[in-house]
């Protein structure tokens, strides 16, 4: 069963939605914006960490460095926001967080954004900011891949990019609440909407559109579920049990292991979309962040 916790700040997002009018179907990016930020910060536990900023490529980052981390290993953070929305000030403390937890350096980057660059201009920059890495001597097998929601997306998408040229790949891949069905064709879009308190169908349907600007939801670096996933490196999945994006990580799950992809999927009971943000809130976002350290300490024998 779900914390106390965590079902009281649930039972927040519920009253929320009561109380906010609903969608009047066109997005105000500005706000979308402001919002996103605000959340992050009311939510986000920063747990420490020295922080650089330097340009990947052509995007601007920041190498977060956790006190006592000297390893070259490191994690590429690709940050979530429905491709319209979120930053490195919004996905700071969650990188921090996952790299304390990992004993690793993470790399973090504000990639374009839509609708000032739709699609494909996030993958371009997650791509350039991996061929960075390797620029700077640090070995393929050295680099995780993370991903959070829309960032998910990227991820995945990234290193179907990399396998498809035959570039060098990274250890392994995390995806927290992926979107990787840019369709909307997962069951659970419909059977979770209740229990869902943080996405809504018409919200992120506008946010996605604005991303594609005409593209083809069904194209692989936007829509990794309708990507070949042969060949992929290990994949750790969490996703919540009451999320509308459940059924695109089970989806994947399926397909990635009928590939004979190394696929882990972790359905946490009672969770809220990207509830690892709330470190230091309630405990499963503490042991969620724990979790996901674990799985990249095990791919770089950090034990």
């Amino acid at each position: 069963m779900p914390s106390l916790r965590s079902r009281l700040i649930t039972l927040y997002f519920r009253l929320k939605r009561a109380t906010t009018p609903s969608f009047s179907g066109k997005l105000d990016i500005a706000k979308e914006r402001i919002d996103t930020e605000a959340m992050a910060k009311s939510f986000g536990h920063f747990s420490g960490a020295e922080c650089t900023p330097v340009m990947a490529g052509d995007a601007p980052a920041e190498w977060i460095v956790p006190e006592g981390v000297t390893t070259q290993r490191c994690i590429l953070c690709l940050h979530g926001g429905t491709f319209f929305a979120g930053s490195i000030n919004t996905h700071r403390s969650l990188a921090a967080n996952i790299a304390t937890a990992a004993k690793v350096r993470a790399l973090l980057i504000d990639y374009r954004l839509a609708p000032e660059h739709p699609f494909p201009a996030g993958p371009e920059d997650a791509l350039a900011a991996y061929q960075w890495l390797l620029e700077q001597g640090i070995p393929s097998n050295y680099i995780t891949i993370v991903g959070d929601s829309a960032g998910g997306a990227l991820a995945v998408g990234l290193v179907i990019t990399l396998r498809d040229a035959g570039k060098p790949m990274p250890a392994a891949i995390i995806c927290l609440s992926p979107a990787l069905d840019l369709t909307f064709g997962g069951e659970t879009w419909k059977t979770n909407a209740k229990s869902d308190m943080m996405l809504e169908f018409e919200r992120e349907k506008a946010g996605v559109d604005l991303y594609l600007n005409g593209a083809d939801p069904r194209h692989p670096l936007a829509s990794p579920l309708y990507a070949d996933p042969k060949g992929l490196p290990p994949i750790l999945i969490q996703v919540g049990s009451d999320e509308a994006l459940l059924s695109d990580s089970m989806r994947f799950t399926e397909k990635a292991k009928a590939a004979g992809v190394d696929v882990t999927l972790e359905v946490w009971d009672g969770m809220q979309h990207e509830w690892q943000f709330a470190v230091g809130i309630f405990p499963e976002a503490k042991r969620a962040v724990e979790r996901i350290g674990e799985f990249i300490r095990e791919r770089y024998n950090l034990m």
